[in-house]
């Protein structure tokens, strides 16, 4: 794969200092902006609107371990709209998450790097408590609907839960602290400022984001801001990615407003007030102090030592023809991208693409033959299921001629690239050349270690 492929990265061309998550960065530092010098009962008011939520116990013990340096902080848009009177998506049935980054701070807070996970990610949702005794069952689905599984109940610290076990699992990258940023506080931080300026060079008429905007410049608030972030298919690409970018682009101006309103103490206080009663954070965030630490050490990194970061990815399509709308993760790329967050490297964009190997053939042209060597009835059988969900075409399922004491994937000469295509489904599996005794396909043989197929 030649790394400058946009439509295998699924990435927007870079624009100058305009990438994935500084909005992130720029709104965090206005949250505390001002406010590190306040006393009584203002910085009382606002560190005490900054809900904490406990996580550690939901979590479980079945985590990656700590990065080797650095902190990672994941940082989950919210559309959960409780308690806020709003009619804009009233017909949410639960919580809802429509955007999610990673940012690591590494090197002993010299760099940073900030990843966007495309909410149409398609991975494997690990089981996950739902309140009142229910848990949900492990399945495949796009990584934002763990948010709502954890949150069908209404509970914020299940629905972080979740979502931070779904990256943990996918990622195996530790999860250090967490901030979900609402929707109920977006409005009222716009409305404190009067509004923002947006200029569509277009008419923008979005029935289902409640929009109706002519072309040229003017000043939205209220439910047309929302609606401006909010829209998809009426704008640009119709794409996630798409809207990303222009969140991201109103966020810039947002906060460019949000400076120029120092001022002006009763605009800045409505400001911080609906946006501190916004944020949910794990217990060691929670408050005006530790967040000030974090914005304040972003705000003070040169721009060339931030990275912003798409999970490389591509059509799943290419491996499951009838899904025309959810991405699968690069295998090799992700792997990469991941490993450097662990092992605290920083990785630029650059380095990402040239370290990207081409894409291994697509899971529909590898044949599998699966065989339990557990003992347990019915192992194969459900393994070869789940691959089959992923795309890949079951040869044959059987019995092991021998106990499998852990599990081997094997190829017959001139298979090597369909058995790598597996392997990356596979975490830790290496698979080995068969020779003559392969049975004309990649063969998977099941033991009591095999890995969770990723999806």
């Amino acid at each position: 794969m030649n790394p400058s492929d946009k439509s295998l990265w699924n990435l927007p061309a870079p624009r100058p200092r305009r990438r994935i998550g500084r909005w992130f960065a720029l709104a965090a530092a206005l949250v505390v902006l001002g406010t590190a010098t306040a006393g009584g009962w203002i910085y009382t008011r606002l560190s005490g609107n900054i809900h904490g939520a406990g996580v550690t116990r939901a979590l479980g013990d079945n985590r990656p371990r700590a990065a080797q340096g650095g902190e990672n902080i994941l940082v989950i848009g919210s559309d959960s709209r409780a308690g806020a009177g709003d009619a804009y998506g009233s017909g949410l049935t639960s919580m809802q998450s429509d955007t999610l980054m990673l940012l690591h701070v590494g090197g002993s807070g010299r760099w940073a790097t900030v990843v966007s996970f495309p909410r149409d990610s398609w991975v494997r949702i690990p089981a996950c408590d739902r309140g009142g005794g229910a848990t949900s069952a492990p399945h495949d689905f796009k990584i934002n609907e763990a948010f709502a599984i954890g949150g069908s109940g209404g509970d914020t610290a299940r629905a972080a839960a979740c979502t931070i076990r779904t990256v943990e699992q996918n990622t195996r990258v530790r999860v250090d602290h967490f901030v979900i940023v609402d929707f109920r506080g977006f409005t009222g931080m716009v409305d404190a400022l009067g509004g923002v300026e947006v200029c569509p060079t277009a008419p923008i008429h979005d029935t289902k984001a409640g929009l109706d905007l002519e072309a040229g410049c003017q000043t939205v608030r209220n439910e047309q801001a929302l609606g401006y972030v909010r829209a998809r298919y009426s704008l640009g690409d119709g794409t996630d990615l798409g809207r990303i970018g222009r969140q991201q682009e109103f966020m810039r101006a947002l906060a460019a407003k949000a400076k120029a309103a120092l001022h002006r103490p009763a605009a800045l206080y409505r400001f911080l007030d609906s946006a501190t009663g916004a944020l949910t954070t794990d217990p060691r965030l929670a408050g005006l102090a530790p967040l000030h630490a974090l914005a304040s050490g972003l705000r003070g990194l040169p721009t060339d030592r931030i990275s912003f970061l798409t999970v490389p990815n591509y059509p799943r399509q290419r491996d499951v023809p009838g899904d025309t709308a959810n991405v699968l993760w690069h295998p090799a790329a992700a792997r990469t991208l991941f490993t450097a967050l662990t092992h605290d490297r920083e990785l630029t964009r650059a380095r990402l693409e040239a370290a990207t190997p081409p894409l291994p053939p697509a899971a529909g042209t590898v044949a599998v033959t699966v065989l339990n060597g557990t003992g347990v009835p019915g192992r194969a059988r459900a393994t070869a299921e789940r691959l089959r969900a992923l795309g890949f075409r079951i040869a044959a399922t059987g019995n092991a001629p021998v106990p499998a004491g852990r599990s081997s994937l094997t190829y017959p000469e001139g298979l090597a690239e369909q058995a790598r295509t597996l392997a990356a489904r596979l975490p830790g599996m290496e698979p080995v050349p068969a020779g003559a005794a392969g049975l004309g396909t990649v063969t998977l043989t099941v033991g009591p270690d095999l890995p969770e197929p990723l999806g």
